[in-house]
């Protein structure tokens, strides 16, 4: 039952790694899975049989929520923009209570508060100002296409960081986005290179500072995904009817109560289970 679980909550990390304003890593802080994944691709070979068992229905999961959802996630984007993403912003306010709940989880006290700001800050600097620090590459060698790899690997393991901006900072995202829609494998081979080898040393890297610096590694990790929620919206989100108001207003509504519920899939099927059968003894006249 526990791998069926595994595979219902990859698919949930599928959605929120296509979903704007979430990502990949954040969905498995919130479903308690983050620590997990990292040790167990950080430590892979060292307990091989236990991790890869953990690992699969996880990616499997992983791959089905992305291949299902990426078609719909575009679609609704292209044809239902506004509702779209206010739906995506409650399902990312969802998160905040449930991420902040993991960052208190070992030790946590006031001065922490003081690195969720300067993420918070650098952040903002980051994700907001987008400047390339880089000059764009559009014909990458051996190590270059290496180090995409790496820097996709990296921007996706590490929760908070905007896969895009990173890319478009390191001057790789137009390289990135172009080899993928012309399945060029000179360029996407040696990249897959860098990603199993960066996911590896990344996660191996993720696995000791949250071993050792648990609650700082979090605190800095928060403040990061907190400045992001805000590119979930843009100009077509306006609100300018009450009618466009009172949707908005239910959507992230909505939202929010999906984030809480995929937090414990488990634990809330089961208390809705009790309830809907405390509800049917209270109808029958037997009892």
């Amino acid at each position: 039952m526990k791998y069926v679980t595994y595979f219902i909550k990859g698919i949930a990390v599928g959605i929120g790694g296509i979903a704007p304003g979430l990502s990949g890593s954040v969905m498995l802080i919130i479903l308690g899975l983050y620590e997990k994944a990292i040790k167990a691709i950080g430590t892979l070979f060292s307990n091989f049989k236990k991790n890869i068992l953990f690992l699969i229905p996880l990616v499997l999961g992983f791959g089905i929520g992305v291949l299902l959802f990426s078609r719909i996630v575009d679609f609704m984007l292209e044809r239902y923009q506004f509702g779209t993403r206010y739906l995506f912003l409650g399902l990312v306010i969802g998160t905040i209570p449930l991420f902040y709940k993991e960052v208190k989880k070992k030790g946590f006290n006031n001065k922490y508060y003081l690195a969720i700001a300067g993420a918070l800050v650098f952040g903002f600097f980051l994700f907001w100002i987008n400047r390339n620090w880089f000059p764009v590459i559009t014909e990458p060698n051996f190590i270059q296409s290496i180090l995409l790899g790496v820097a996709v690997a990296g921007s996706s393991i590490i929760p908070g960081v905007d896969s895009a901006v990173i890319l478009s900072a390191l001057g790789l995202y137009e390289l990135y986005v172009n080899s993928l829609a012309e399945l060029n494998i000179s360029i996407l081979l040696p990249a897959l290179i860098g990603l199993a080898g960066g996911a590896v040393l990344i996660s191996s890297l993720m696995h000791f500072l949250i071993k050792r610096f648990y609650t700082i590694t979090f605190s800095i990790i928060f403040g990061l995904f907190l400045s992001i929620v805000p590119n979930v919206l843009n100009i077509s989100c306006t609100i300018d009817c009450t009618s466009k108001a009172i949707l908005a207003v239910f959507l992230v509504i909505f939202g929010c109560i999906t984030s809480f519920y995929l937090e414990n899939i488990t634990g809330n099927n089961q208390t809705i289970k009790k309830l809907l059968t405390k509800k049917e003894q209270k109808k029958s006249p037997f009892i």
